[in-house]
């Protein structure tokens, strides 16, 4: 069952083989910040108000659906680089508030605009999130939730990947929304790559994936809400201020 009254069921040991494709996809800019922007329009000292949310710039804030209350930002050290920092917003009337901020791990690689298969870089943009999963049981996650064994890291990964996919929620490139993370589905080809999850940190980078500490996770998971049509976006710094 889900969370709630919708947590999916397990599924079935029949894709417990297809689900390793999936594993194996997730083993300073020009534009004056918010802040800035309300400086220089009232010298008076006054309380920073986010009309959007800072660090990204008009390609990828205009690819923002309007009714995106919730986004989850990923900002990547730099284009090659596996280190990043999540930064999670919620829009209160016309009003973006941070509520936390926390290291994370990205593709290996870095990051690209054109993400393809085994490239062991994380695509940069924005997408959607709809679907959440894991290993262990979640009854306060809000997004749908699907619990299931299926899950579980393989054996022969090294010790520290095997907690990776305890918990997830699926980034929506190059997937079905509403459907399990796990779904092998890829509406554009398998050589666009697929199976990008946010998921639980192993302390190093991904193969595409976003990675961060279990606590983080679970605040992900009580926090993101479907009614609030949550949204990541994420890419390197410079990538993100275009």
């Amino acid at each position: 069952m889900r969370s709630g009254d919708h947590i999916r069921t397990a599924v079935g040991a029949g894709c417990a083989a297809l689900l390793v494709l999936s594993l194996a996809a997730c083993g300073a800019g020009g534009h004056r910040s918010a802040a800035a922007r309300v400086q220089a329009d009232d010298a008076r000292p006054r309380k920073t108000v986010l009309k959007r949310v800072p660090g990204i710039g008009d390609r990828w804030w205009k690819q923002v659906p309007a009714d995106s209350r919730q986004v989850v930002a990923v900002f990547g050290a730099g284009e090659d680089s596996p280190d990043s920092t999540v930064a999670v917003f919620t829009r209160h009337g016309s009003v973006w508030q941070q509520e936390r901020s926390w290291p994370a791990h990205n593709g290996r690689k870095g990051w690209t605009t054109h993400h393809h298969e085994g490239d062991l870089r994380s695509p940069v943009g924005v997408f959607t999130l709809s679907d959440a999963g894991g290993v262990l049981a979640a009854p306060w996650a809000k997004l749908p939730y699907t619990r299931s064994a299926g899950f579980q890291a393989p054996r022969s990964w090294k010790r520290t990947y095997w907690h990776d996919f305890d918990y997830v929620v699926a980034i929506d490139y190059n997937r079905v929304k509403g459907t399990p993370p796990d779904d092998q589905t890829r509406p554009e080809g398998q050589s666009k790559g697929g199976g990008i999850w946010l998921h639980m940190d192993h302390g190093s980078g991904t193969s595409a994936c976003i990675s961060q500490s279990r606590s983080s996770m679970e605040y992900l998971l009580r926090t993101l809400d479907p009614a609030l049509h949550p949204v990541v976006v994420m890419g390197d710094r410079t990538a993100l201020n275009d």
